[in-house]
């Protein structure tokens, strides 16, 4: 970009449609151009593992869910994001009753995602398992690229400054938002939810065995048939609307041997949620 010289001035500025502007302008932001978005890693699949739904269950969910991925490492790179699960329930219900506000809850459930990501990651020790922070991603590909499986923790990085929801007081960006954050700035392949159920469902499907099943829909629909539960945080859908890089997301049931690695595969394995606005 060239540089300007203020009239009667030494001073310099760079030359640019947002010199001067508040960039809040609506007619101002439309008007703006973009180059094509770069894709980081786009040879790499994110999977979440959740924390309620798998690793709460222990080694009989977990361990077979870590061979599978082992099993996996030869013709696929992955990164592991984690959930907090019951334990983050836990203290967020106390957090509540003691009146502490959003940031404060939201920064109590990073620490139980991380401890998951701390197991996680020591169960993958032997095969290349390293646990990972935030400040780690620019190193994601050398992780990679020397036969690591990268593990972090899934709560994205808002902490004491977690947007204030619509009602309550629970943070409306958790560890599936983190999953999916994290897909749209690497620019990667997949991101896949590895859950205890088959996908999403019109109803609880542990609760009513007669729901339906939704085995495609877009982000849009779901979000105006306004479900009582869904089996993904209702801000991930609210990100996939507004995503460049991650176009669709997949919901799987990780109890199931052999889905995760049909899913890596590309094939239509539980649910796909995908941007349709």
């Amino acid at each position: 970009m060239p540089l300007i010289r203020e009239r009667d001035s030494k001073r310099l500025h760079i030359k640019s449609k947002l010199m001067g502007e508040s960039l809040v302008g609506k007619g101002f932001l439309k008007s703006l151009e973009y180059g094509p978005q770069f894709r980081a890693l786009p040879d790499v699949n994110i999977l979440k593992i959740g924390g309620q739904s798998i690793t709460d269950m222990g080694a009989r969910a977990v361990l077979p869910i870590i061979q599978e991925i082992v099993e996996n490492m030869p013709k696929h790179k992955m990164v592991i994001s984690t959930g907090g699960g019951t334990r983050s329930r836990h203290v967020y219900a106390i957090a509540m009753e003691l009146g502490m506000p959003t940031g404060i809850i939201a920064t109590l459930g990073q620490s139980v995602s991380e401890q998951n990501a701390l197991m996680i990651s020591t169960l993958l020790n032997p095969y290349g398992g390293i646990k990972i922070g935030h400040d780690d991603i620019p190193k994601l590909a050398a992780y990679l690229n020397q036969g690591c499986i990268p593990v972090i923790h899934g709560m994205p990085p808002y902490g004491y400054w977690e947007h204030p929801p619509e009602e309550g007081r629970l943070p409306p960006n958790r560890t599936d938002v983190g999953a999916f954050l994290l897909s749209e700035v690497t620019g990667a392949k997949q991101c896949i939810f590895i859950k205890d159920v088959d996908g999403l469902y019109a109803d609880n499907p542990k609760v009513n065995s007669s729901a339906e099943f939704i085995p495609k829909i877009g982000a849009k629909e779901l979000i105006e048939r306004d479900l009582e539960d869904l089996v993904v945080e209702r801000m991930v859908l609210v990100s996939l609307l507004n995503s460049n890089n991650t176009r669709e997301i997949q919901i799987i049931n990780g109890t199931v041997e052999g889905n995760i690695t049909r899913a890596l595969n590309g094939e239509h394995v539980g649910t796909i949620i995908y941007k349709d606005n």
